[in-house]
């Protein structure tokens, strides 16, 4: 397979660099600039008007798509908004997004993100293009310069996420670049209960024509939050580099992160109706729990223009982690009665990541082509280790807490803490392959292209490192789409793609009944997404309307054949609808609404045919508003609204989460003072301190309850040298 995989990668780089100079001796562009920027894997789009969101985003392997043109639902957000809304982490800045709603991992603290009605796992983001690079569980709101959003399947885009998730779309984060103008920014903050931060966030250029940029940001947060001993501390260190040449451009970046929680609030799983919800500031943590991660990572990024029409990139990536938890994640009686047990683990990461390809612009008769070849690879090696006390556990209260003496974690012990053995290895291994073709002066655009898939994982015994499973697999995702430019202002687009995860293993038994290929590891479960949907762009304002279909196979027993199979199939239509940009001077809107109709067809257990999947609203919506007031320069008022309707909370559809909102506020004042600029930043979350449950689950078939946070009060003062 192995061998197989790297003929046809080099065959097909090798057959497009040959082909390339020849290809642009036949049409060579008017605009250098327009090639440079379409498409681009280092460039990022400017932003748009009211500057919240970008005029375009990165598209997988197609680079830097302007959103109008983009065949796929985009939205990229700022770092101007980040640090406008004071953003702390990722899940802050997708508060934003009507079609993305945050949850938490199950059994741990990792951010999660649900996009239509499918999870993205906080390990399956991409970072400057490359899987696996980001910090697992939580990644600071410091780093970022851009979040990109894709909706939709990508596993031609982007390949399949390493994670097992990303059915439903996709986030790439991008990291802070030098901008112009040199920039030394100091800030000051509190966050709500006890907790302080501070950032130093420092750009200069340099070179002829500042061809050279570096920028260094520097963060440090720590003090009890919101959530009643919960104490929160926060270490940053990010470092970009970058190059900007009319024919080379290169990016360098570096981070470090720690991050520890002690005392962390834990979900909660209900054993049949759910508790109503405590005090949003209530916590019912064990004092002895903590989440502790550290990690270092870093990525490089090269373009380079061979001629006018034809391009090269490479980007190679790595992250070392370590993840040290002790936890003790409640079950809940509808009187709000808990019991848990404690549950440790460890873990370190090793991950290398990269990518390469060639992108080549030319004409047959009136036809205009942009052809790219792209590889890419991720290698993964996981350590793990884990220790539960007694199962049996001990009983506390959601409403009055009881804090139970640690129990020794001697229970059920899998590993080593101190020397965890390696207990997986994966690699996924890609080659793509796409043309986008322009007809009638480019208001015809079609893209089609597949991406060929090679997916192994090998695991090990977590006490004697043997090697107990294996997994190889392969598959080819194709992918089409058009899109249609009636007027400057307007786009229609359609699309057809597909997801990939990897296969399941068949299991001894499927209640009770022996399975006949027990121990077969089927084939990368395949998702199918079509879609249609209209954009527009007014230049000062726009948005999008989006229809669409997925179906994600699932696990399936056949009763008659008694084989396991990937039969299952859940189904997920809706229509989102988003807006952005600053309609008329001094107020800017963003937000949408999304409409989903989820449903299990098949299914494992055929009692739960035609039900809701667990944690899928059929409506949410979001709705941003700034205003400057013009009667006091420097003054903006910010409100914001977040509703999710109602989820189902098992998966009988017995029970479900009650419908919640959410109302922000916030405003900001900008001034100066002497020689320097100073902004004061206020902002008020869950202004009318609702106690409620946010979400339902997050991983898929889990039922774990996630409790809104407090009303959090933060200021900031940043000023600008």
């Amino acid at each position: 397979m192995s061998s197989r995989l790297a003929f046809m990668l080099s065959s097909a780089l090798v057959s497009l660099a040959l082909a390339g100079p020849a290809l642009a001796r036949q049409a060579e562009p008017t605009s250098v600039d327009a090639v440079v920027v379409t498409g681009s894997q280092v460039r990022l789009p400017p932003p748009y008007a009211g500057g919240q969101v970008a005029e375009g985003a990165r598209v997988g392997l197609l680079g830097a798509l302007d959103t109008i043109d983009a065949p796929f639902s985009v939205t990229s957000y700022t770092e101007a908004l980040i640090r406008n809304q004071q953003a702390r982490s990722v899940a802050d800045v997708l508060q934003n997004d009507p079609t993305v709603r945050v949850t938490k991992g199950f059994g741990n603290f990792q951010e999660l993100y649900v996009i239509r009605g499918f999870p993205v796992y906080s390990d399956d983001m991409t970072y400057n293009g490359l899987y696996g690079v980001l910090p697992r569980q939580f990644v600071a709101a410091e780093l970022i310069e851009r979040v990109d959003v894709f909706r939709g399947a990508n596993a031609f885009l982007n390949g399949a996420a390493p994670g097992g998730s990303g059915v439903g779309g996709a986030f790439n984060l991008m990291p802070k670049r030098a901008p112009t103008a040199p920039l030394t920014r100091f800030t000051l903050g509190w966050d709500g209960g006890e907790q302080i931060y501070g950032s130093v966030d420092a750009a200069r250029r340099f070179g002829t024509d500042n061809a050279y940029g570096a920028r260094l940001n520097l963060g440090l947060r720590g003090g009890e939050t919101a959530v009643e001993g919960e104490n929160r501390k926060l270490k940053v260190v990010g470092l970009g580099l970058d190059r900007r040449g009319d024919r080379a451009r290169f990016s360098a970046d570096l981070g470090w992160q720690d991050h520890r929680i002690d005392g962390p609030r834990p979900s909660v799983t209900p054993t049949g109706d759910i508790p109503k919800a405590p005090s949003a500031d209530r916590n019912f943590a064990q004092p002895w729990t903590y989440t502790d991660e550290r990690q270092v990572f870093g990525a490089a990024r090269g373009e380079f223009d061979l001629t006018n029409t034809v391009s090269a990139w490479a980007a190679l990536g790595g992250r070392k982690g370590k993840e040290d938890n002790v936890l003790a994640n409640p079950t809940a009686q509808a009187n709000g009665v808990i019991s848990a047990y404690r549950f440790d683990n460890v873990r370190e990461d090793r991950v290398l990541s990269a990518d390469a390809g060639l992108r080549a612009r030319f004409a047959t008769g009136s036809v205009n082509h942009a052809v790219v070849v792209s590889v890419a690879q991720v290698s993964q090696r996981s350590k793990n280790a884990y220790a539960f006390s007694n199962f049996a556990g001990f009983a506390s209260n959601l409403y009055t807490p009881v804090a139970a003496p640690a129990p020794n974690p001697n229970f059920f012990v899998g590993g080593s803490p101190s020397d965890p053995n390696v207990t997986e290895r994966t690699q996924n291994r890609s080659v793509a392959v796409a043309d986008s073709l322009g007809f009638l002066d480019e208001r015809l655009l079609v893209t089609i292209g597949a991406r060929f898939q090679d997916i192994e994982t090998r695991s090990y015994d977590y006490n004697t490192g043997v090697r107990n499973g294996a997994y190889d697999g392969d598959a080819t995702t194709p992918a089409l789409a058009v899109v249609y430019k009636p007027s400057a202002t307007i786009s229609l687009y359609a699309n057809y793609a597909e997801a990939l995860i990897a296969g399941k293993t068949a299991p001894a038994q499927v209640n009770g009944v022996v399975v006949i290929n027990a121990g077969e590891v089927l084939a990368p479960f395949r998702g199918e997404q079509t879609e249609v949907g209209a954009k527009y762009d007014g230049g000062g304002f726009g948005g999008a309307i989006s229809l669409f279909r997925t179906t994600q196979p699932a696990e399936f027993f056949e009763t008659s054949s008694r084989r396991y199979t990937d039969g299952g199939e859940q189904e997920n239509q809706g229509v989102e609808l988003t807006a952005f940009g600053q309609p008329t001077p001094g107020v800017r809107l963003l937000g949408g609404a999304t409409w989903l109709d989820a449903r299990v067809n098949r299914a494992l257990t055929p009692a739960l045919e035609g039900k809701a999947p667990i944690g899928v609203p059929e409506f949410q919506a979001n709705l941003n508003v700034e205003w400057d007031l013009a009667a006091v320069e420097g003054l903006t008022l910010e409100g914001r609204l977040i509703h999710t309707g109602a989820q189902a909370a098992n998966a009988a559809n017995t029970v479900e989460l009650d419908a919640w909102t959410r109302f922000d506020m916030g405003a900001r004042y900008g001034f100066e003072a002497g020689d320097r600029t100073l902004t004061l930043r206020a902002r008020v979350e869950n202004l009318g301190d609702k106690k409620q449950w946010v979400a339902v689950g997050g991983y898929p078939g889990a039922n774990y309850l996630t409790l809104g946070a407090p009303r959090t009060l933060r200021l900031s003062l940043s000023t600008d040298f």
